[in-house]
């Protein structure tokens, strides 16, 4: 496969996978400024969700922490690169770019999101009813990835689509669990309390992980129990360890494929065994925060190795 291809394909997949993140991120910030006692308002919130969405150094500083503000920022900005409208502008341009490496039914999907999206009736949904318009998002990346799942060659195009794939997610939910961090910096005497225990769950809902949690877990809520089955849980379709699992994975079918192996390999197998061999009670002992701002360092380290790897182009 061309590299120029390949490089489409792995950053298709992960802006895509990134509009329906940044929608995540949002439905924690809002759930989370739901609480009476969170807070002046919901200043806090919107401020981690800023902070830990990565965008918030282009965040105009004269701009209200508000929700109408900086939803808008993340969602419709076009100076904001992650923004949602860019990720779905960019998702296309670059299934335009190898239109004839995917199928039809992966162009419909995306094609029609980012119609729907420019509507001026979606910029009037995320306004007055942000839960719906979040809702909205997610159904069109599971729309994506039911289409690509269902119809595309098990080739090693494939390979560089989940490979995107799960680089995001597994930066996104470091993501989301760091938001829980920020919330609660400024107001550590909330820890253990009820605003606590619902912010956790938010974690949950968040990663629509509610009743996969429920499922393992029963009603044990305990932070130690999330934070355990969005990191170390093999079994969680969003979690750190299963994220890096299919990484190493898809790197491991690239090298049968191709007949060599590179350093990228056993950086990966690295990442991999690292969460495989950890200990939330290690975890939480050196810092959560500290433990995901290092987690999050190796998976961009990882991202840029597969782009040296195989000569993608940076995006």
């Amino acid at each position: 496969m061309l590299s120029r291809t390949a490089d489409n394909l792995f950053w298709l997949s992960r802006y895509v996978e990134r509009a329906e993140n940044m929608a995540r991120l949002m439905e924690m910030g809002y759930r989370m400024a739901l609480m009476p006692a969170a807070g002046d308002g919901n200043r806090s919130e919107w401020a981690s969700v800023l902070s830990a969405s990565g965008c918030a150094q282009g965040y105009d500083p004269d701009m209200p922490l508000r929700q109408a503000e900086v939803t808008d920022y993340l969602i419709f900005n076009r100076d904001n690169p992650s923004s949602i409208l860019n990720c779905f502008e960019n998702a296309r341009a670059n299934a335009r770019a190898m239109r004839t490496a995917i199928t039809a039914e992966m162009w419909e999907a995306l094609n029609n999101a980012l119609m729907e999206l420019r509507r001026t009736a979606m910029h009037n949904l995320a306004k007055t009813d942000l839960p719906e318009f979040i809702d909205w998002v997610k159904r069109q990346g599971a729309l994506f990835r039911g289409a690509t799942d269902s119809t595309i060659l098990r080739n090693d195009g494939y390979d560089f689509i989940r490979l995107g794939i799960f680089i995001e997610r597994a930066d996104n939910t470091a993501r989301l669990l760091d938001v829980k961090y920020y919330v609660l910096l400024p107001e550590t005497s909330m820890v253990g309390d009820g605003v606590d225990n619902y912010q956790w769950t938010t974690v949950l809902r968040a990663a629509s992980s509610l009743r996969a949690f429920h499922w393992v877990y029963r009603d044990d809520y305990s932070p130690y129990r999330i934070a355990h089955f969005l990191i170390l849980n093999p079994f969680s379709p969003r979690s750190l360890a299963h994220c890096s699992e299919q990484i190493t994975n898809h790197l491991e079918h690239l090298a049968r494929h191709y007949g060599q192996r590179s350093p990228v390999h056993s950086l990966a197998v690295e990442t991999y065994s690292l969460l495989t061999q950890s200990q939330m009670e290690e975890i939480f002992s050196q810092g959560l925060h500290e433990f995901l701002s290092d987690f999050l360092k190796r998976n961009q380290t990882l991202s840029s190795a597969i782009a040296e790897t195989y000569y993608f182009g940076g995006q």
